[in-house]
């Protein structure tokens, strides 16, 4: 990644920071960046989520945006990633906030994994539950853009991205070279970078035993084509600058002449879309 992205803020939760510390870094954050974009999973803690809402509430400030994703933790560290690289270039906050809804379509997020019995957050059929239980059974798991279930060493093989991307991997308890020497010529990935397994990773997934994976766009060029492409709007409630549907600062939907008026573009005009280089 380029060297001039900037870092990501961390934002601890509850049992790690009390309420006016965490009010006093997101005010220094404001005061340093102008807006801050929160990013999270929709597997975190009910009481950290709600710390997040008492934060804005309490500072009642339009420039937070809280951003709530259903991708594993390697699929929203990734994510992140993608916005910390867009936000150095000539986006406003707006378009950088509501860019996430737009970039997780182009997200593919997995996992291999030794059991699926304690999997929850995938549909997985009754009879994968059963072979959980062979001993040496290993699962190819697609959480994102749409569920997949397959047994490693049977037939079958899990949908990868029909455009250019790059794989990152994290290692949890599992030895496996099915990531590298399979699914990565598979999806035809340029290029394969590895990354610390995310801590809420074990928890989301079921088990320790795991290799998490996530297939994504990772040239700057590519990211602020795709972007760009996109017809920007003007929130009619903060006023700020937007792509798609909904602020990502005050969740207020277009307005529906202007959302009419759009979906009547898209019919005469068709979706942008990304193909890859």
């Amino acid at each position: 990644m380029d060297q001039n992205t900037p870092t990501a803020a961390l934002l601890p939760s509850p049992q790690d920071q009390p309420l006016d510390a965490a009010l006093s870094a997101m005010t220094v954050l404001l005061e340093q960046h102008g807006y801050v974009v929160a990013v999270y999973p929709s597997s975190i803690p009910l009481a950290h989520e709600r710390r997040l809402h008492t934060v804005r509430s309490v500072l009642e400030s339009n420039r937070i945006a809280l951003l709530k994703l259903d991708l594993p933790p390697l699929g929203v560290a990734v994510l992140v990633r993608q916005l910390r690289q867009l936000s150095i270039c000539d986006f406003g906050p707006g378009v950088i906030a509501s860019a996430a809804r737009l970039l997780s379509h182009y997200v593919y997020a997995g996992a291999l994994l030794n059991s699926v019995t304690r999997l929850d957050r995938v549909p997985v059929s009754l009879r994968s539950h059963a072979k959980s239980w062979l001993p040496g059974s290993q699962f190819g798991v697609l959480a994102h853009p749409a569920p997949e279930v397959i047994r490693i060493g049977a037939s079958g093989r899990l949908s990868g991205p029909g455009f250019a991307t790059r794989l990152v991997v994290a290692k949890g308890q599992l030895q496996s070279d099915w990531v590298e020497g399979t699914l990565l010529p598979e999806w035809q990935s340029q290029g394969l970078e590895e990354a610390a397994l995310p801590a809420g990773s074990p928890g989301w997934w079921g088990t320790g035993r795991l290799i998490e994976f996530a297939a994504f766009l990772s040239e700057i060029s590519i990211l602020y084509q795709l972007v760009s492409s996109v017809r920007r709007e003007v929130c009619t409630w903060c006023g700020i600058e937007l792509i798609g549907d909904r602020c990502g600062f005050c969740a207020a939907p277009l307005a529906a002449a202007e959302q009419q008026g759009r979906d009547a573009e898209v019919l005469r005009h068709g979706t942008p879309a990304y193909h890859g280089p």
